[in-house]
């Protein structure tokens, strides 16, 4: 895994850019660096040196020169692509995954992107035709960020390097904050940034003589209707799952460098290190985290899986202090506001698997979305079944069975929760009826928005750039398989993958590997009918079923335990201080995002109120605030072009 960096028509400095843009990125490669010159563009590549160790300093060429490549990513199937590329005469240099890229690139063009297995995001230059090919994997692992000002076009990893170009303005579009506030995240091609855009998954991009002239979706989640599904029995499909996701581990063992593993304790990590530990690597490492809070603490069943398969197993220890003391780190590494402090503990989690020398883990990342594993699945299965029938006093109380914990919470009665959940009739047609509950509930936040954010939001509402991201047939679809792309497409690829996995992981130049997200076993899960996934109330069934007996039934039968992180009792205590500083009523109205009235009363329930229960919806108003006045005070007020300096550059190709 790498950095990659690149500018077109960037002027008489292109080299001296190019090279700070590598060095801001050295912390996703840190092993080797090399740029390409010529007159029309400069490429740079920071390299986490992974495959053909000795021979895969980039940029890298077909045989007569006529494409370089920079890359970010692991072609997970390469061997056999490049197999098929000897046959067709083409010669290598090297022994790496990356010059598959370009020679696949000569034969096939962006139709070869559809050959790869893998999670990348990489830039091809064809000189003679002043032409530059970028894209992305199919459900966005690899980050891949541009602007274009005038016909000066430049794209990087990180936006952090797009920002060493002091020709880049830096500001917050305000839009894309309500996106935050409402969905969690932005919706792609927007960045939190204005004129900054990521690349969307799933996407390639053709930009000529420095201007972007086509950007076209190579892959989307796929849907099957009825009759087109599969058409094997059950035990069969359970046969092929399990032969899909051991083969996807396999492939993603490759590596000349040693492979670990994350091991949570839930069911998705624990078949990961079970398929590896049984079938490739019986000493297989894995690495894990405690809590001291134990609400939030797993390490029983951790330690339950550990004597199971025997692995040699590390353990960071995590305290609120710890992530409050990272948390402005991450939100650097991030570059998004954040309404949830989990990504902390997963940086922590990164940082000790490279001090223990590994550069790559398997993760158990994807299951919950690709299997129907989360409860937003589940609920709405129950509101459209209440939904058929709005007067039923009885079909809400399945909700009681879902959220045993909310139910049983003494400040909110059945009624109020019932209305809080309540249906109207029809609206399950609504195509974002999944998630409207939730979306609705985290956009009651945009009311601490200062009355300037507000008064220039007007009546900005985000539903049709939620639709225009749907399908044509999206309609047509069942309520899983809608439910299931609106959480791929928005939630995993823009935060799971992002702020939770890559980010936090490449910051410590550690590169994450997800078997659930192979799109074969994703093709295979959409072919399922929905039944299979969430069968009643019970989610994964499908996968559960496909790995009884390999993982402890403990493991398999205990209730969801979603990862999640403490906020309330991290920003506020001995050691608060920056917390303090960036919602300071002097620093809000200096930033003017928030409304200073309306957050400190928050903030004084958090503090002084012993009382206040806070709800989940409160928790993430204080963490997205606070972020976003860290996110400012990084990106905005203190970021300095000139105080990145170049590092030696290992390799120059120069044109």
């Amino acid at each position: 895994m790498c950095g990659i960096a690149g500018a077109c028509n960037a002027g008489p400095d292109a080299e001296g850019l190019i090279a700070r843009m590598i060095s801001i990125l050295r912390h996703r490669g840190p092993d080797e660096t090399g740029i390409y010159l010529d007159s029309r563009v400069a490429l740079g590549h920071a390299r986490l040196s992974i495959i053909g160790l000795a021979s895969g300093t980039q940029p890298i060429s077909n045989e007569d020169e006529s494409l370089w490549v920079v890359y970010n990513g692991e072609i997970f199937n390469y061997p056999e692509l490049r197999l098929g590329l000897e046959k067709r005469g083409h010669t290598f240099k090297t022994e790496t995954d990356t010059e598959v890229l370009v020679h696949l690139y000569e034969e096939h063009g962006p139709e070869g992107l559809s050959l790869l297995n893998g999670q990348f995001a990489f830039a091809i230059w064809a000189p003679g035709k002043d032409e530059l090919f970028l894209a992305r994997d199919r459900v966005g692992i690899r980050p891949l960020h541009y602007c274009q000002i005038g016909d000066k076009f430049l794209f990087a990893s990180e936006i952090k390097a797009l920002f060493l170009d002091p020709s880049i303005p830096r500001e917050i579009d305000l839009q894309s904050l309500s996106q935050v506030f409402t969905l969690w995240t932005t919706l792609t091609p927007r960045t939190i940034f204005r004129g900054i855009h990521e690349l969307p998954p799933g996407h390639y991009m053709l930009v000529q003589q420095g201007r972007i002239v086509r950007q076209e979706p190579f892959w989307s989640i796929p849907y099957y209707p009825e009759g087109s599904r599969w058409q094997g029995s059950f035990g069969e499909a359970l046969e092929e799952l399990q032969r899909l996701l051991t083969d996807a581990i396999r492939i993603r063992l490759r590596a000349d460098v040693p492979v670990g593993a994350y091991l949570s304790g839930g069911l998705d990590s624990s078949i990961i290190t079970s398929l590896i530990s049984g079938n490739f690597d019986n000493n297989l490492r894995t690495f894990s985290l405690s809590f001291s809070d134990p609400a939030f603490d797993e390490t029983t069943y951790q330690q339950e899986m550990v004597r199971h398969l025997r692995t040699d197993h590390s353990q960071v220890p995590i305290t609120n202090m710890d992530i409050r003391d990272h948390f402005p780190e991450v939100i650097r590494h991030c570059e998004k506001p954040l309404l949830r402090t989990a990504p902390v503990p997963m940086y922590l989690l990164s940082k000790l698997v490279r001090e223990n020398n590994f550069k790559v883990v398997l993760t158990g990342e994807g299951a919950d979305e690709v299997f129907g594993g989360y409860n937003i699945f589940k609920e709405a299965k129950v509101r459209a079944f209440w939904d058929r029938n709005p007067e039923s006093r009885f079909r809400p109380l399945l909700l009681e069975r879902l959220y045993p914990y909310i139910f049983k919470n003494p400040s909110r009665g059945r009624a109020y929760l019932q209305k809080f959940f309540a249906v109207t009739g029809n609206g399950s047609d609504d195509p974002l009826f999944s998630h409207r509950i939730r979306w609705n509930n985290s956009g009651k936040n945009n009311t601490f928005f200062s009355r300037e954010v507000t008064g220039i939001l007007g009546d900005y509402r985000m539903d049709e750039e939620i639709t225009n991201l749907l399908p044509a047939d999206f309609d047509k679809r069942d309520l899983l398989s809608r439910a299931q792309f609106l959480e791929m497409n928005i939630f995993m690829s823009n935060y799971l993958l992002s702020s939770q996995g890559d980010r936090v992981a490449m910051a410590n130049s550690l590169e994450l590997r997800v078997p659930f997200l192979d799109f074969r076993v994703i093709d295979f899960a959409m072919k399922l009918p929905p039944s299979w996934k969430v069968r009643v109330l019970k989610e994964k069934f499908i996968l559960k079923e496909a790995f009884r007996g390999l993982i402890p039934e403990s493991i398999l039968s205990r209730p969801k335990h979603p990862y999640r992180a403490p906020i309330r009792d991290v920003f506020f205590g001995e050691g608060s201080g920056y917390a303090d500083e960036f919602l300071s009523e002097g620093y809000l109205k200096k930033t003017g995002y928030f409304d200073a009235g309306k957050t400190n009363h928050l903030v004084n329930r958090f503090v002084k109120d012993d009382r206040f229960v806070e709800s989940e919806t409160q928790n993430m108003a204080l963490t997205g605030i606070l972020s976003t006045q860290i996110l400012h005070h990084q990106f905005i007020e203190s970021f300095d072009s000139r105080k990145v300096e170049p590092h030696k550059v290992d390799k120059r190709v120069v044109r």
